[in-house]
Parts: C-alpha cells; sequence; structure tokens
C-alpha cells in the first residue's frame, strides 16, 4: 500500500491526528502524496475533490489546503486551471542571467523567452540549463520561476579577486553571471586584491549559499598591460593554443603547389585577379575577376580551397570545429586556422599559384544571374587592392588612377556598375541594408587605446559585399535544387507582435510602416530606412529596425533569409574564419567527384545539425567577446576626457536611463537619477522618458548634449549628464 493510499484510508476510517496541525500537515501531505504517484494526471480542484472522496461541505478547506502549497511552489496550476507538482507544467531551457538578479530562460520551440524574477532563479547563474515552471502568461508574455538546476555552464570563472581576512571573493567580469565566488582561506592561489583570476567553483551553493571556488590561474594584475583582453578569451573560453596534431598537420604541408594538387582544375591563372580587402587583412579568402561579355558580364568570385589542406575529421578539421569562427579581438586575432594556413597557403596572396573553388557566374545587363558553374581551379591574383585604394578610383580621389594602376583602374569601374546593378536589383526585392557606423581602436605598443576612427562602408566595401552576396546565392539554389544535405543561412520572418510594435514607435517620427497578416511587406523595412538616409534620426531608427528582428543563424532547412530577402543563402565565401563555409566546400567537391553515394548522403543528414547549430553557437559567443573588447577599450580610451562635454543621440531608452551614441560610436549611460529636474517614468512603447510634472522627454534618436563623469574599465560603463547640470 503507498502511502498515498494509506493516508487516504486513514482519512475514511475517520482517524484523527492529534492536533489541528498535525491535521493541516496530513492534508497537505496527502495531496503530495496523490500529486506524485505515476498515475496522477492534473486536474482541477473539483476534480481532486472527487478523488480524495472529499464532501462538498469540506471544499472550502481542501481549497484553503491547496491555496497554500501553490504559494509555497510545492505545487503548481495549468493555465487553465489544473493542478499538480511542478514538474508537470515545467520546462527544460537555457538560463540568461542580468547583472541586477533577475534572468530569463530560453526554451527550445518557444518563441518568446519565460521571464524570471530575482528571488525565483533558485541560485542559477548565467547559461545554466534549468527546469522552469510558468506561473503567469499573458500572450506572448510569460514568467515563471526555476525548479532545479540540470546543468551548470560555468565550472571556471574569470574576475577581479579581492581578499579579506581569512578568505576571499572573485567578482565575475561577466555581470549576468550576478553572484559573487567565495573563496576560502588557503584557496587563493597566491592572488593579492586586484589580481584578475581563473576561479574553478567546486560548490555552486544555493539560494541563500554563494558559490565557492579555488583560484587555479592568476593572470595579473588588474591594470597590468594586456590582462584585460586576456580575462575577456578566458572568460569566452576562446581556444588560445591549437593541439600539438593541429600543428603536426600544417607543418606539413608545403608552403607550395605541386603538379599533383593541380590534376583536375581549370587553370585561371592568365584571368585579370584581384583581391580587395581591408588595409590589415592577413587572409585573403576571396578574389574576384570580371570579363564584360556581349550579353552582360561573367563575374569570377574565387574562393581558397581551403578543405584541399583541411581533411574530414583531421586534427586542423576538429581544431576548426572546435573553434567554429575566427575571433577578431582589439588588440589580437584568434583564428580558426594557424596562420601557417590561413596566412600562407590558403591565403590568395599576390603573385602566388593558389587553389580555389570558383563560381563562375553569367550576369545579364538587368543584373540577373543567367547561368552558373561551381568548379575546382587554380588561380593567381596580379595585385592585393586595399579598400581606401580602390574607393579613390571609384570617387575620383585617385586623380592617376590609370598611371598607378594601369589597367586595373578600369577593371574597378565596370565592377563598380556590375555591383550597382546586383545591389539594385537586391534592393528591388526588399532586402533591408543597415548601414552601422563602426569604428577602429587605434592601441600603442602597450595596447592603450590612442584613439577611435569611425569607419564607414564605401564603395569598394559595398562592391565586395555584392559580389560575394552574389555567390552565397547562387551556390545555395544550385544546391538547394540538388536536394543535398547542405548548411545554410537562414533569417526568420520577424515576429508580427514585435513589428505592430514597430509600426506605432516608427509612427511617432512620421513614418508608415505597412503590414499584411501581421508581416511588412517587401521592400517596406528598406523604405523606412531610405526616408530616414541623412536624418539625425537614421542611425537610431537602423537599431530599432534591427532589434525588431530575428537573429541569422545556421541550419539545414533552407527556409530563406529575410533580411536579404533572399529565397536561398548560404556561407560560401570565408573557409578559412567560418565552419560552415568549410563544411560545404567540402560537400561540393565531393559532389564534383562523381556524386554523393546514399552512404555519404546519410553521413552529412547525420552530422549537419550539429555542425549548424554549435557553429551559431560559436558565432554568438565571438560577437559578444568582440563587442565586450571594443567597450573595454572604448571605455579605458574615454577616462582622458572626464569632464568634457559632447554632443550626440539618444541611442537607447530604459526605465533605469538612456544610452547617448557619441559621433565616433562611444555610448554611455545618463543614469535617470542623475535627471534631477523631474521625476520620469518610462514609455516602453514609445522608447522615452517622460517627467510627470514638466511633460519634458528624453527619447530616442534626440540629439543631446553631455557631459562624462565617469568610467568603470572593470564594468565597462561609461557614464554622462546632461550638460550644463553643474556637476563638472
Amino acid at each position: 500500500m503507498t502511502e498515498a493510499e494509506k493516508n487516504r484510508e486513514a482519512a475514511e476510517c475517520g482517524k484523527q491526528p492529534q492536533t489541528a496541525e498535525d491535521e493541516w500537515e496530513r492534508r497537505r501531505g496527502l495531496i503530495l502524496d496523490v500529486m506524485g504517484e505515476k498515475a496522477y494526471v492534473p486536474m482541477k480542484l473539483k476534480e481532486l475533490a472527487a478523488l480524495l472522496n472529499i464532501p462538498r461541505e469540506q471544499r472550502g478547506e481542501l481549497k484553503r489546503v491547496v491555496a497554500s502549497l501553490l504559494e509555497e511552489g510545492k505545487i503548481a496550476a495549468s493555465r487553465r486551471g489544473r493542478l499538480g507538482l511542478p514538474e508537470a507544467f515545467s520546462v527544460n531551457g537555457t538560463f540568461t542571467g542580468h547583472p541586477r538578479g533577475y534572468g530569463f530562460v530560453t526554451v527550445p520551440g518557444r518563441e518568446t523567452d519565460l521571464f524570471i524574477p530575482a528571488d525565483q532563479t533558485a541560485g542559477a547563474m548565467h547559461g545554466d540549463r534549468v527546469l522552469a515552471v510558468i506561473e503567469k502568461e499573458d500572450g506572448n508574455r510569460a514568467e515563471g520561476r526555476i525548479l532545479r538546476i540540470l546543468e551548470h555552464a560555468n565550472r571556471e570563472i574569470v574576475g577581479l579577486y579581492e581578499k579579506s581576512r581569512g578568505f576571499g571573493f572573485v567578482i565575475p567580469d561577466n555581470p549576468r553571471i550576478g553572484r559573487d565566488i567565495f573563496v576560502p582561506e588557503g584557496c587563493g592561489g597566491g592572488a593579492v586584491t586586484g589580481s584578475k583570476v581563473v576561479v574553478t567553483i567546486r560548490d555552486y551553493g544555493g539560494e541563500t549559499k554563494k558559490p565557492e571556488g579555488v583560484i587555479t590561474e592568476v593572470l595579473g594584475h588588474v591594470h597590468d598591460p594586456g590582462v584585460d583582453i586576456l580575462s575577456i578569451v578566458r572568460a569566452y573560453d576562446l581556444p588560445e593554443e591549437f593541439s600539438p596534431e593541429a600543428k603536426a598537420e600544417a607543418a606539413a604541408i608545403p608552403d607550395r603547389l605541386t603538379q599533383a594538387d593541380l590534376a583536375g582544375r581549370r587553370d585561371l591563372r592568365d584571368l585579370l585577379t584581384v583581391t580587395i580587402d581591408g588595409e590589415d587583412a592577413r587572409d585573403l579568402d576571396d578574389a574576384v575577376t570580371l570579363v564584360q561579355t556581349d550579353r552582360g558580364w561573367r563575374l569570377g568570385v574565387h574562393i581558397a580551397d581551403v578543405s584541399h589542406y583541411v581533411t574530414e575529421n583531421s586534427a586542423l578539421d576538429r581544431e576548426a570545429l572546435r573553434r567554429g569562427t575566427s575571433v577578431y579581438l582589439t588588440d589580437r586575432v584568434i583564428p580558426m586556422l594557424p596562420r601557417r594556413l590561413s596566412n600562407g597557403i590558403c591565403s590568395l596572396n599576390p603573385g602566388e599559384d593558389r587553389l580555389a573553388l570558383s563560381c563562375l557566374m553569367e550576369i545579364d545587363e538587368k543584373g540577373t544571374v543567367t547561368d552558373h558553374e561551381i568548379v575546382e581551379t587554380v588561380i593567381r591574383s596580379d595585385r592585393r587592392m586595399a579598400y581606401a585604394q580602390v574607393n579613390a578610383v571609384l570617387t575620383g580621389e585617385e586623380t592617376q588612377a590609370e598611371e598607378t594602376y594601369g589597367g586595373l583602374a578600369d577593371l574597378f569601374r565596370k565592377m563598380d556598375e556590375l555591383a550597382k546593378l546586383l545591389r539594385a536589383r537586391r534592393k528591388s526585392r526588399g532586402a533591408v541594408d543597415f548601414d552601422f557606423a563602426e569604428c577602429r581602436i587605434l592601441l600603442d605598443g602597450q595596447g592603450r587605446p590612442t584613439g577611435i576612427v569611425p569607419h564607414e562602408r564605401n564603395a569598394a566595401t559595398r562592391l565586395i559585399e555584392d559580389f560575394m552576396l552574389a555567390a552565397n546565392e547562387t551556390v545555395a539554389e544550385d544546391y538547394f535544387w540538388q536536394g543535398l544535405p547542405f548548411v545554410y543561412r537562414t533569417h526568420e520572418n520577424p515576429d508580427g507582435e514585435k513589428m505592430a510594435k514597430l509600426a506605432a514607435f516608427l509612427g511617432g517620427f512620421g513614418y508608415t510602416l505597412h503590414l499584411a497578416d501581421g508581416k511588412p511587406r517587401p521592400g517596406a523595412l528598406q523604405k523606412i530606412l531610405s526616408q530616414a538616409e541623412g536624418r539625425p534620426e537614421e542611425a537610431m531608427l537602423c537599431r530599432v529596425v534591427l532589434r525588431s528582428m530575428k537573429q541569422a543563424k545556421y541550419t539545414v532547412q533552407n527556409t530563406g533569409h529575410f533580411g536579404l530577402a533572399a529565397s536561398y543563402y548560404t556561407h560560401f565565401t570565408s573557409p578559412i574564419r567560418r565552419y560552415p563555409d568549410l563544411q560545404i566546400h567540402r560537400i561540393i567537391k565531393e559532389n564534383l567527384h562523381g556524386g554523393l553515394s546514399a552512404r555519404r548522403i546519410a553521413h552529412y543528414e547525420r552530422i549537419l545539425p550539429e555542425v549548424a547549430a554549435q557553429a551559431s553557437a560559436l558565432e554568438r559567443r565571438a560577437d559578444e567577446a568582440e563587442r565586450e573588447t571594443e567597450k573595454l577599450k572604448k571605455t579605458e580610451y574615454m577616462e582622458a576626457f572626464i569632464g568634457q562635454s559632447f554632443d550626440g543621440v539618444i541611442s537607447g531608452v530604459t526605465g533605469w536611463g538612456f544610452y547617448v551614441e557619441l559621433p565616433d560610436t562611444v555610448e554611455g549611460l545618463v543614469p535617470v537619477g542623475e535627471l534631477k529636474d523631474d521625476y520620469y517614468r518610462f514609455d516602453a512603447a514609445r522608447y522615452e522618458l517622460v517627467g510627470e510634472m514638466t511633460g519634458r522627454t528624453w527619447r530616442l534618436g534626440q540629439p543631446v548634449r553631455v557631459t562624462l563623469t565617469g568610467c568603470d574599465r572593470y564594468t565597462r560603463t561609461i557614464d554622462f549628464v546632461p550638460a550644463g547640470t553643474g556637476r563638472y
């Protein structure tokens, strides 16, 4: 007989406990036992009363017992009022922490995240896999609590050590972790106050107990040169050293091509070929050729054939898969492949014979790709060009272009002509072209920032973008219709509710976003951005539109790319620095060499979903590390300007203040507490703070003059106040 059956029998036989408190606990235990039985199915209160044989006149007491269990979280209720143990209504997901203590649980298959209040996290840390229960749901907004942690994500944490008497603690660099790590006496590893350290957690604690750990590595003092970036590298677990096996494989690869390497390849070394990249680029993985024909153009996009050297499941391949992508930090690059390959035999250096996988496209006078070939080739770049050099030719700034570059000057003009056609065609179908201001941070020999140089797209960067996009689309469409396993770059349609909010927000600026069934019509978003071009709110609107869209990712299903308005899209053009590109090169080459057998198709169908998911996750990791490094160096740079005033634009508005972006892309916060002229409330629908008494507003896109009051390298934050407040 189960405990629940015994309790039920006792209730039916009229056995009375000794006290009212005992009776209360007995009834609570009875309900918990019944709900814990395998055969129990969540049911409404009335059904539960019938199951327990509770007379109608005693159901009020049952209701009170149930209410107490619900309040304590020992049982839960579904949205339809069905009662059961919390696990019956739980969801499995990943916890994303917030510095203010609360967080969100991302659940696979669920469109919106589950909000978790600060007092309901059950001690979960950022990145943990958790079991959570939904307690409130209103439309797409849901709130819940974490029942338990299924898997801890943070075994090692990087942070700042502070020593006290007999113990110490580590404040994590990642503010999302939100919990200090207690370090007992004797576990400090020689660290002193101000040391940046790696702490290994040995006890994750709980809701009321701090995690506990032991320091396993001292990176250096917080102000030592290079320690700041090294801390980010460690915090994001970015792999620095290649495995000995990968190094050995790279060392064994010849520096030059052999005759055997050329077998079966189309020889394109006589074509006028150029690479066009940034001034400081070292891994040149794409080259272009262009020949004008009587029907239009023959565009060749030639991509380094990395897969010739990095074969499936080799040590180099395993290392590349583990890294997923190259990571570009302010003072270093963490490459996906050893530099012997990325800067050597795989780099399309001028005057050197190189192996390539080429997409050769026939394009008519309207910019339509009418035919194409994907072939293995051998090429030789005639000249390495920088974006600035090509842009100077196209804009007329280089007045001696023909003398300087010979026949290349005319080639660049023809390339620009074709690129404009491709761009116009893409724009006409509704592609969204974001033109965000970017920057380059200049560093001295000690890694200290000496300047921030805005980096704008120009005619040359757009030209290469247009050619690469054309190749990516062409390859994706080819392999989609062949029905072979493949990795696509997809971008889902935006959420209808977010689009409705965006339309309302844009309306406040005088822009009309037309929606059909909750979705923007083709070209509607680009039309808004085109209308805003050159206006003060342009950068802000670009940012708001981007936030309203979903994140692009790698998938094995071709669902199209909303932002590019492309039905087919993949990443084909950067196998030196992106693993998905390398992966599809293998599939393409295997297909060119006689097709994929049923066994190989099954093999790719098995491995590609994990490859796509891992590549997406590692791409997000790299992006976040790059952003954090940039924020760190901008904060350090601005320390010299405390007390000075700047003109900027409000780039974000929240309940705790508004963010201001300066022309050089530096961004800082004006805390709401510094707005002492009024009491401000946050209007989320209009992205603005509104004064309760004066009606004064601080809204997104508003020009504003601010004074810099503080910089915190550790939190990577910059604080402003409105200029003229008298603080400085």
